[in-house]
């Protein structure tokens, strides 16, 4: 059994690539998919698609139209999402795409440092699983395997 892993969270850093690999170093069959991770290419995507737009708003209306719709199709075809919250970003597009997996009925993990605690009470709550490190959501989703 193969099973689709949707990781949600900033981009701004190479966390995803670290999931990956502790993922294949634990032997898990496991395929992950994510956000657009080119920040660039995010907020252009409604310029590039519809050309120019009038002013920011109508680009980021643009883009963020085409970022949800990539964001969807990915997340409906996934199995599990693991959102991770980090200390440093704002965390925004985390909170919007855990709750929308929660909604969808995904099982849902959520990474949160202990910091956050307070702040994501109530998402912790919604969500299947909440943990504070990738290895600890690794190992919530080794135990499907055994």
């Amino acid at each position: 059994m193969n099973l689709r892993v949707y990781l949600a969270g900033q981009i701004h850093d190479d966390w995803r690539k670290e999931v990956e690999q502790k993922a294949k170093d634990k032997d898990l069959a496991l395929t992950f998919v994510w956000p657009q991770t080119n920040h660039e290419r995010s907020d252009n995507i409604g310029e590039d698609i519809f050309g120019e737009q009038p002013n920011n708003y109508f680009k980021d209306d643009a883009a963020s139209s085409i970022n949800n719709f990539r964001t969807q199709v990915l997340m409906e075809r996934s199995d599990i999402v693991i959102a991770l919250f980090g200390e440093k970003y704002k965390q925004w597009n985390t909170a919007m795409d855990a709750s929308t997996a929660i909604a969808m009925n995904k099982p849902t993990i959520i990474i949160r440092p202990e910091s956050h605690i307070h702040p994501l009470k109530e998402l912790s709550n919604k969500a299947n699983v909440t943990v504070e490190t990738i290895d600890q959501a690794l190992d919530v989703i080794a135990y499907i395997f055994e």
